[in-house]
């Protein structure tokens, strides 16, 4: 989620809540068209993806954190929000935040669900991150809840050159668990959380600066992802800018490390630290600005999930999934969307 003005974030907001509405008088509440109806274009923003059973879940921005869910990746229903109403502690730390929830990201670890999220306002890097837990994502479980785990890291303009958006959890073979999160401003960091908590290990944290790009006005890079693959982790980023419809030029970069911590460097040997990273996906007919990823190992093949801005449908952000294909020396390509 990049730093613009209110304007064109109101407009990809307004867009999916009008395509929700035509979803419930669809009738798609079991997860799949009828057969008599095409699948529609799925908003979202910002998503999320994990499987649970016989369904993805899909996590987007919006009020409360969208949740979606699909058997076949083509057809979303709407599950609800995780939550009705914002902890007070959100609106207390981000004095300009609207209740529009940012870039979720969700894990399973020791047996529950661990759901991030960005608190934000545009243009201000005074930006929280906080955490729910739940132990189930099907809804009619009667152990279905998401509590609030409160604040986890946060940014203030007059203290920090990071921005607080944007989380990602990652860990390696070894048990470190490790919060990836930035957006503009100094870059993409990241520092060790407790898996058992979710929270930092330490407050002040000690972070880890692993992708910038200083050579290039605003330094816009954001919506890190770290991807597992063939012994190495791939750091998926998103460079330039979303949220302007068509406009947008948005795309998703990547680089790759032995080490979860980096340093990553692009196909190029460039460290993501200096600037690098291998385009993946970028804006091509009427696929404008795809970016902020997410990838999911799902059986034998990968997924790469993502959203763009439909030219078909006025610019409105909707949802891609795509197969990831693997070139022969394991740099990853996108492969055509499945919807």
């Amino acid at each position: 989620m990049s730093e613009l003005t209110a304007e064109p974030y109101l407009w990809f907001v307004k867009a999916p809540i009008i395509s929700f509405a035509l979803f419930v008088v669809l009738g798609t509440a079991a997860g799949a068209a009828p057969a008599d109806v095409p699948a529609i274009p799925t908003p979202a923003h910002d998503p999320a993806i994990i499987k649970e059973g016989d369904w993805y879940y899909l996590f987007t921005t919006g009020p409360g954190v969208t949740i979606q869910r699909s058997r076949d990746l083509v057809s979303w229903a709407i599950v609800g929000s995780a939550f009705r109403t914002l902890p007070e502690w959100t609106y207390k730390e981000v004095p300009r935040f609207d209740g529009t929830v940012w870039a979720p990201d969700i894990s399973f670890v020791n047996g529950h669900y661990l759901l991030y999220y960005a608190v934000s306002s545009f243009g201000s890097n005074q930006s929280c991150i906080g955490l729910a837990t739940n132990a189930t994502l099907d809804p009619t479980r009667p152990e279905y809840r998401w509590e609030d785990e409160g604040k986890v890291i946060g940014s203030l303009p007059w203290k920090h050159d990071w921005n607080a958006i944007d989380p990602n959890l990652a860990w390696d073979d070894d048990g470190h668990y490790y919060l990836v999160f930035g957006s503009f401003w100094d870059g993409i960091k990241m520092t060790a959380v407790d898996p058992d908590t979710g929270k930092l290990l330490k407050d002040p944290p000690d972070l880890i600066s692993v992708a910038r790009r200083t050579s290039v006005p605003d330094d816009p890079i954001e919506a890190p992802f770290v991807f597992r693959h063939a012994g190495l982790y791939y750091l998926f980023v998103s460079f330039d800018f979303c949220c302007r419809g068509v406009r947008s030029d948005y795309k998703i970069a990547v680089g790759r490390s032995p080490s979860l911590t980096g340093p990553y460097v692009d196909r190029n040997g460039i460290l993501m630290s200096e600037g690098g990273g291998t385009i993946v996906l970028q804006s091509y007919d009427d696929v404008h600005g795809p970016g902020h990823n997410a990838a999911l190992h799902d059986g034998p093949r990968d997924l790469l999930v993502h959203h763009m801005y439909d030219g078909t449908r006025g610019g409105m952000a909707v949802l891609q999934v795509r197969p990831i294909i693997w070139t022969a020396n394991g740099w990853p390509q996108a492969g055509p969307p499945l919807n």
